[in-house]
């Protein structure tokens, strides 16, 4: 049979295909998919789900007139490959090439932006605004899936539907990790059901029967039918009390039933919730029968599954995991959060271990940050792992709720700095300079796995609020201590040290510090002395050692995976600016503009955060100073 696929460039192309060929369709949509992404890694058990209610939804809708709105991303390949990018889909995530995720500046049918999850419901909302204020007949369609539905922001929006708009659709995906549990308000409706007069007079009635005939099979049944009620009334009825029409749900690979389901809701008068239900991997067994380890998935051998580059030193992901499981042991108030992210933080080992003193509370940061200042105030020691990216929606709750309050959370920012293919929603860059400025706040960075220990150490001890952040993968070499230290705070270490008179000094954070290493050893063969300071910490950080070294370098060079402005180098130019020697401050980071996906270290080379990079900089300064080279 000849390729569907290949007659299919544009979605205009598919509308005249009928059933079997949209199956057909799907089939190498699929293969496509499965194909790159074993290349190139990126976000496939989501997509894979998603192949049919794609090509339903470009069946019976018009994009880009159409404004079809995806949550995240993680769903968006299928939708990339058939809204005219088929032929550059091999460049994935990949350095020039098309995002991971939607992106209004790659093409004009990703109506809106994702990267962060909860955001579709908004987005389309105001999207059908604007089209009913200038009169507008387009349908503007949010799709949720991969945890959406339980973020607050969605039921924020949900509640402003009604009131908002007359006309919107919004999908419902639902993989087995859209819907939010039964709790507050769902199950407040459920026990109204549940405690009708007329529904316990019938459920007391069928079990009296049951037990008086002896006819388990019938128990069973009223089993089974009652958790059908309650899942079919959970579903429907917190829609239809927000103002949405409820359809659903429907089977989302089956492609007649979601053309059909779709044509009735996109000729629907009133805004309209369509429930469609899928499985996470379809059409790769490994990613169907774990989901979760292939959410997000490096390049891997299709035959095996497994990845094609493995081994090596653990990740900080994992050093933080371990370390937490070990302290866990010896300090029973020690409790860990996540939100929706047990594995990608290294947690998967604590929830195991200790499932009453773990805690998930979903695509949810900003309850996270309360929920776990709430512990800390009756003295338990939460901390909470998540993503520096996604921990800017807490920034507020950081500030207010933990910090003003003093309470001691410890909040572990993991995939700090530039993350590499994920691109700019996901580079987790501006933790510095959102959180430096914070009174009562300890943040810290690690240069290894040893130092990542003992800060975590020192942080569920010191009684004062601490974030502790470091960069996706392994660090360098150096294993986890059998003994633990406490760190003094604000106290830095010198890596290098370097001979009295004019020369520089490197500020290098973390991840930099090889960094800063090779610069040091190209600038001791063009006859600059330079030594090299760990600072550990970024806010307090080490006045006394810096205001000790400046008053006899020549230069002091920060190094930072974070952006240059508000970041670390910053509060060391405010503090020598203070006393007047803020000229001696050449600072390396992130510019201000929003760093493009690609590998890391051919990010550092296009921006110039690189040994040769820093070396000719500094000599450039130290010779306008005089001191020669």
């Amino acid at each position: 049979m000849d390729s569907v696929l290949d007659k299919v460039n544009v979605p205009d192309d598919l509308k005249s295909l009928d059933t079997d060929e949209l199956e057909k369709l799907a089939e190498e949509v699929r293969e496509l998919i499965i194909g790159t992404v074993s290349k190139t890694g990126g976000h496939l058990a989501a997509s894979l789900g998603v192949v049919e209610l794609t090509i339903a939804l470009l069946k019976v809708f018009d994009p880009p007139d159409d404004k079809l709105v995806w949550d995240v991303g993680h769903q968006a390949y299928a939708y990339k490959i058939l809204t005219g990018r088929k032929d550059r889909f091999h460049t994935l995530r990949q350095k020039g090439g098309i995002s991971g995720f939607l992106k209004m500046q790659e093409s004009e049918y990703d109506a809106f932006g994702a990267g962060h999850s909860g955001t579709a419901m908004s987005a389309a909302l105001g999207m059908a605004v604007a089209r009913d204020r200038r009169k507008g007949e387009e349908h503007v369609v949010a799709i949720l899936g991969d945890g959406a539905a339980g973020c607050g922001i969605s039921y924020e929006a949900m509640n402003n539907v009604h009131s908002a708009t007359g006309r919107m659709i919004v999908i419902l995906n639902d993989n087995e990790m859209s819907i939010a549990a039964n709790v507050g308000a769902l199950s407040r409706y459920l026990g109204r059901l549940l405690a009708s007069p007329r529904y316990n007079r019938w459920k007391r009635s069928v079990e009296s029967m049951a037990t008086r005939m002896k006819m388990d099979f019938l128990r069973s049944a009223y089993y089974r039918i009652e958790e059908s009620i309650k899942g079919l009334f959970l579903r429907s009825v917190i829609f239809e009390e927000f103002g949405l029409r409820y359809i659903g749900p429907i089977d989302g690979h089956n492609m007649h039933a979601l053309v059909d389901a779709l044509t009735i809701a996109r000729d629907y008068d009133r805004p309209i919730v369509l429930h469609v239900s899928t499985r996470k991997g379809k059409g790769f067994k490994p990613a169907e029968e774990h989901p979760e380890k292939w959410h997000g998935t490096p390049a891997f051998d299709r035959a095996t599954g497994e990845p094609v580059s493995v081994g090596g030193s653990p990740s900080y992901s994992e050093v933080f995991g371990s370390v937490l499981e070990r302290l866990a042991k010896d300090n029973e108030k020690i409790v860990a959060v996540t939100a929706a992210m047990s594995m990608g933080t290294g947690l998967s080992g604590f929830a195991g271990k200790f499932p009453d003193r773990f805690f998930d509370v979903g695509i949810s940061e900003e309850h996270a940050t309360v929920f776990a200042a709430g512990m800390a105030a009756e003295g338990l020691v939460p901390v909470f792992a998540v993503y520096s990216t996604f921990v800017q929606r807490a920034v507020d709750y950081i500030i207010h709720d933990i910090c003003l309050q003093n309470l001691p959370v410890v909040l572990c920012l993991d995939r700090a700095g530039v993350v590499g293919d994920d691109g700019p929603t996901h580079h987790g860059v501006f933790d510095i300079a959102l959180l430096r400025p914070i009174p009562n706040l300890v943040l810290m960075q690690p240069r290894d796995a040893a130092e990542l220990a003992n800060m975590l150490y020192t942080a569920t001890r010191i009684g004062r609020p601490v974030v502790l952040r470091y960069p996706r993968g392994p660090g360098p070499g150096g294993g986890i201590p059998k003994k633990l230290s406490d760190l003094k705070i604000g106290k830095a270490e010198v890596v290098r040290t370097t001979s009295k008179g004019k020369g520089v000094w490197f500020w290098a954070l973390g991840d930099m510090l090889g960094i800063a290493e090779e610069a040091a050893e190209l600038l001791a063969k063009k006859g600059v002395m330079a030594g090299i300071v760990n600072p550990r910490f970024i806010q307090p950080f080490d006045e006394a050692l810096l205001g000790e070294q400046v008053s006899d370098a020549l230069l002091i060079v920060t190094l930072e995976n974070g952006v240059l402005k508000g970041g670390f180098g910053s509060g060391i130019q405010e503090f020598l600016n203070e006393r007047g020697l803020g000229h001696k401050v050449l600072g390396f980071g992130w510019p201000d503009r929003f760093v493009p996906h690609g590998k890391p270290k051919d990010l550092m080379k296009d921006f110039g955060i690189t040994a040769e990079a820093v070396a000719d900089k500094a000599v450039e300064r130290c010779l306008a100073a005089g001191a020669g080279g």
